[in-house]
């Protein structure tokens, strides 16, 4: 039973929201958003439950002094700094979560965002060699793009007629090769959701519950 009870909650769970979604009427409509209150209950719990094995597990690894543990200090020091005054005193503006929120979260992200461009540039360098067909077009869509959006792309062009310049280039690669290839990865992507979804409630894909 300790299989099939969690086989049949979510197969009884995903079946309602199907049905809900083309009857969107009682009693389906009820128990939708009895089903969506119980998850934001279960998702707090787990995210408490998160909270706390995080906890443990740096301070099994400050206790035991392995490798790289002064990080694991800087986290939980960051985690009590951070929660303790969003939990006493909420986190709306003029509390001190706001103002830590605002003067070390918010900046502390965007160097984060600055060092990743660096990455990006080094994965366009290997990414954009032209060792193929392929590969040539995306280097030559990628450099038109990039020197589209940049003002020095029109100045090269200036001499063009209006809708032959660069950003005139960007633009349509953006606009119709660039949303065929979005679109045709999202229908598969949709696809391969609806058909895992399917594994799932079907009782076919068993991952989640631990075993094969």
């Amino acid at each position: 039973m300790r299989r099939e009870i969690p086989l049949i909650i979510t197969f009884v769970c995903g079946i309602t929201m199907i049905i809900q979604f083309f009857i969107p009427h009682w009693p389906f409509s009820d128990v939708k958003s009895y089903f969506q209150h119980t998850y934001m209950i279960i998702a707090a719990f787990a995210m408490i439950l998160g909270i706390c094995n995080l906890t443990r597990l740096h301070i099994f690894k400050i206790r035991d002094r392995r490798e790289n543990w002064g990080y694991s200090i800087v986290l939980l020091v960051g985690l009590a700094i951070m929660a303790i005054p969003g939990l006493f005193q909420g986190i709306h503006e003029g509390t001190m979560f706001e103002f830590l929120f605002k003067n070390a979260h918010v900046p502390m992200n965007s160097t984060m965002f600055s060092l990743l461009a660096f990455f990006v540039a080094s994965a366009s360098y290997r990414a954009f060699r032209a060792r193929t067909f392929d590969a040539a077009l995306l280097l030559i869509a990628g450099f038109a793009v990039m020197l589209g959006r940049a003002p020095i792309g029109d100045t090269l062009t200036s001499f063009m007629p209006e809708g032959w310049q660069m950003s005139d280039l960007a633009n349509w690669i953006m606009a119709f090769p660039n949303t065929a290839g979005q679109r045709a990865i999202m229908m598969g992507s949709g696809l391969g959701i609806v058909a895992t979804s399917l594994r799932v409630i079907l009782g076919i894909e068993r991952s989640y519950l631990g075993g094969e």
